[in-house]
C-alpha cells in the first residue's frame, strides 16, 4: 500500500507541484506574500476569474439537463455537503480543539462549508459506472450553492471580520463577482468557444492547476511571514492529515449506508458516495483567499483541503476501480446460462442487488 502511495506521488505532477509551491513559499515567502513582487492580490485574481470562465465554457449545459430528475439523489448530495459535513465538526472541534491550531481548526470547518468538486466526482462515477448525467449536475449545483452557502457557514461559527476576513455580505459578493460570473459568462460564449474549449480540455486542466498552484504558493507566502514554521512543527502536518483521513472515512461511510437505506439503485449510490464525500480545491484555495483575505493563518486554513483532496482522490480511485469490477461480473455470463439469456438477466439482478 505504502509503495502504491509513493509511486501514484511520483507520476502525480500536480502533487509534486504543490509540494514545490509550499517549499519555495518556505525558502521566499517575500516574493508571493501580499504586496511583494509577485502582486499576488492582481495576479490571483485574473486567475481566478480565467479560471472559472474556463470551466462554464467546458461543462456542457445538455449533461445538466439529462441529470436534473433524481430530485432525491440531489437532495442527499447537497444535504451531505452542506448539513452532515458541518455537523461533523461539532464532534470533531470537541474531540481535537484542545490540541490543534485555532489555524488549523478553522481550515477544517472550512473544508466542512465547502461545496463538492467537479471534474473528480464525474471523473470517479464514470469509472465506477455510476449516473454520469447525475453527478454532473449535483457537482454543478454544489458549486454554485457554495457561493452563498460555504460563506454562510462559517460565518455561523465564527465572526469573519474580527478573523481577519470580511462580512458574509460582502464575501458573497465578492465570490459571486469571481466565481460566478465568469462562469456564466463562459456558459453564454459556449455556443461559440464551446467547440474550441472541448478540443483543449488538457490544456484548460493544466491552467485550472497552475492556478491552484500559483494560489497555494502565495497563500503559504504570507503565512510563513506571520510564523507558520516558526510557531508550529511536523505535528501540524500529522493533525492536518489525521484529521482529513478522519473526514473522508465518516463521509464515505455517511453516503454509502444513507444511500443504500433510501434504496437508491447502484448506480445512484455510487453518484451518492462519489459527489457526498468530495470537496472542492479548485473553488476551495481561490474562495479561501476571497474570504479570509489579510488572515494571518491563510496557509494554514488551506492545509485540510489540500490533504483532503489527495487523500480523497487516492481512495475513491480504489472504490471506483472495485465497483467497476463489480460491473463487469455481473455482466458476464452465468454457467449454464444462455449467452443473450445472461446479458439480459445479469444486469437486472445487479440493479436488484443494489436496491437491498
Amino acid at each position: 500500500m505504502v509503495g502504491r502511495i509513493f509511486r501514484k506521488m511520483a507520476k502525480d505532477w500536480f502533487l509534486a507541484g504543490m509540494i514545490a509551491a509550499v517549499a519555495l513559499a518556505t525558502l521566499f515567502p517575500g516574493f508571493g506574500a501580499t504586496g511583494g513582487t509577485m502582486h499576488a492580490e492582481t495576479v490571483s485574481d485574473m486567475g481566478i476569474f480565467a479560471v472559472f470562465l474556463l470551466h462554464g465554457l467546458a461543462l456542457s449545459t445538455r449533461s445538466l439537463k439529462q441529470g436534473m430528475a433524481r430530485w432525491k439523489l440531489h437532495l442527499l448530495v447537497q444535504s451531505l455537503t452542506f448539513v452532515a459535513f458541518p455537523l461533523l465538526f461539532i464532534p470533531f472541534r470537541a474531540a481535537f480543539g484542545g490540541i490543534m491550531p485555532e489555524g488549523l481548526m478553522l481550515g477544517f470547518l472550512y473544508l466542512c462549508a465547502l461545496p463538492s468538486t467537479i471534474q473528480s466526482s464525474v471523473a470517479m462515477t464514470a469509472i465506477g459506472k455510476g449516473n454520469v448525467p447525475a453527478a454532473i449536475f449535483n457537482a454543478t449545483l454544489s458549486s454554485l450553492l457554495g457561493i452563498a452557502l460555504t460563506p454562510a457557514i462559517v460565518g455561523l461559527v465564527i465572526d469573519m471580520e474580527g478573523a481577519g476576513g470580511m462580512s458574509f455580505g460582502k464575501a458573497v459578493v465578492n465570490i459571486a463577482t469571481m466565481l460566478f460570473l465568469p462562469f456564466v459568462l463562459g456558459q453564454v460564449l459556449r455556443p461559440v468557444l464551446g467547440d474550441l474549449a472541448s478540443r483543449h480540455k488538457k490544456f484548460i486542466n493544466a491552467f485550472d492547476k497552475l492556478v491552484i498552484l500559483m494560489l497555494v504558493y502565495g497563500s503559504f507566502c504570507d503565512s510563513v511571514k506571520s510564523g507558520l514554521w516558526t510557531n508550529n512543527g511536523i505535528e501540524v502536518i500529522a493533525l492536518t492529515m489525521g484529521g482529513a483521513a478522519v473526514f473522508l472515512a465518516m463521509a464515505l461511510l455517511l453516503s454509502s449506508k444513507v444511500s443504500k437505506w433510501l434504496g437508491f439503485s447502484m448506480e445512484d449510490r455510487i453518484t451518492a458516495i462519489f459527489c457526498g464525500s468530495k470537496k472542492t480545491l479548485a473553488s476551495g484555495v481561490p474562495m479561501a483567499r476571497l474570504l479570509f483575505g489579510t488572515h494571518p493563518a491563510l496557509g494554514m486554513i488551506v492545509m485540510p483541503i489540500m490533504f483532503y483532496h489527495q487523500l480523497q482522490l487516492f481512495v475513491c480511485s480504489i472504490m471506483a476501480g472495485r465497483f467497476a469490477d463489480r460491473f463487469k461480473a455481473a455482466q458476464a455470463p452465468v454457467a449454464g446460462t444462455a449467452p443473450g439469456l445472461a446479458s439480459s438477466v445479469e444486469p437486472a439482478r445487479a440493479v436488484a442487488r443494489g436496491r437491498h
